[in-house]
């Protein structure tokens, strides 16, 4: 005897509706689960009963094959709710990084002349593969020739949705941090080390941050800012370099190059990311220290240039 299973309560049904979102399952493909044990076995034994040199044309003998078994895959029998949708999933190229990719990535960030060049190649850009899963491309919002340059770590999922960094509760206490010294979010230049948004928000791989690292290197050529921030541990480690946890980095003021001419080595500092402060209250004073500093950088460089 089975017991009946009840249903669920529209708390509990909201719970798990949140969980698959916050796990970053936001789309259902197909009303019916996929047996992929049983296509794999099928696709082994189709490879199995594959002749070793298969006849020419005109010495082949017409064999009639049963619909739906697996020498004859083009008319295997789809399971049930995929046929339904109107066949199988299409094949989706997935990159597999490596040097070749990355020099192609560094040609392509290279040709760019502008932020909305770079913004195109980026968006034709196939080699990175977090845009599988990604709703958007989160390239980089604010003034294209700002002073200060904030660099995040990956865009989350209101970020997603909306295409644009730091929109969510994170980034409306970052637009309260900038306001707290005087700044305007529309005034600085914002971006991420990546431009997609990870699968349930995990952290990005090093080979995922690594394909994107000319279009960041060329974003902050493109911008030319006067003072970097590295927002959390991953965006301090990609772009300064470092190994360094962020506890200990963070308030230190070092140095970032973006090419060999005057004013292409600019100061660079990492500070807390605004999302671990919310989770940490007690680390805001680490960060108020860190913006005083900022001030104080940005009003010496005011008043050098004047």
């Amino acid at each position: 005897m089975h017991a009946e299973t009840s249903p669920l309560s529209p708390q509990a049904a909201a719970a798990l509706i949140a969980w698959f979102r916050d796990a970053g399952i936001d789309a259902l493909v197909s009303e019916a689960p996929r047996d992929r044990f049983a296509e794999t076995a099928a696709e082994a034994a189709e490879r199995a009963e594959r002749p070793a040199h298969p006849p020419t044309p005109e010495g082949r003998a017409a064999v009639a094959v049963p619909a739906g078994s697996p020498a004859q895959p083009a008319e295997r029998a789809l399971p049930q709710g995929e046929a339904e949708a109107g066949g199988a999933f299409p094949a989706t190229a997935v990159a597999v990084p490596d040097e070749i990719a990355i020099a192609d990535a560094r040609e392509r960030a290279a040709s760019a002349a502008t932020l909305d060049e770079l913004r195109e190649t980026l968006a034709g850009f196939t080699s990175c593969n977090l845009r599988l899963t990604a709703s958007s491309l989160v390239f980089g919002d604010g003034d294209p020739q700002a002073d200060l340059m904030l660099i995040g770590e990956a865009p989350g999922r209101e970020e997603d949705l909306a295409g644009h960094p730091f929109v969510g509760r994170s980034g409306q206490f970052l637009n309260r941090m900038l306001e707290a010294i005087g700044l305007e979010r529309d005034r600085v230049r914002v971006t991420n080390t990546v431009p997609w948004r990870p699968p349930g928000n995990r952290a990005p791989t090093p080979a995922e941050t690594e394909i994107c690292r000319p279009f960041l290197t060329r974003h902050i050529q493109l911008v030319r800012p006067k003072v970097l921030i590295c927002l959390g541990s991953p965006s301090a480690k990609m772009v300064l370099q470092t190994q360094e946890g962020i506890l200990r980095l963070r308030g230190r003021w070092t140095s970032y190059s973006f090419g060999l001419g005057p004013g292409e080595t600019i100061p660079a500092m990492a500070m807390l990311h605004p999302a671990y402060l919310l989770r940490q209250p007690a680390q805001k004073r680490h960060a108020w220290r860190d913006l005083l500093s900022l001030k104080e950088k940005l009003d010496a460089l005011a008043a050098g240039s004047a």
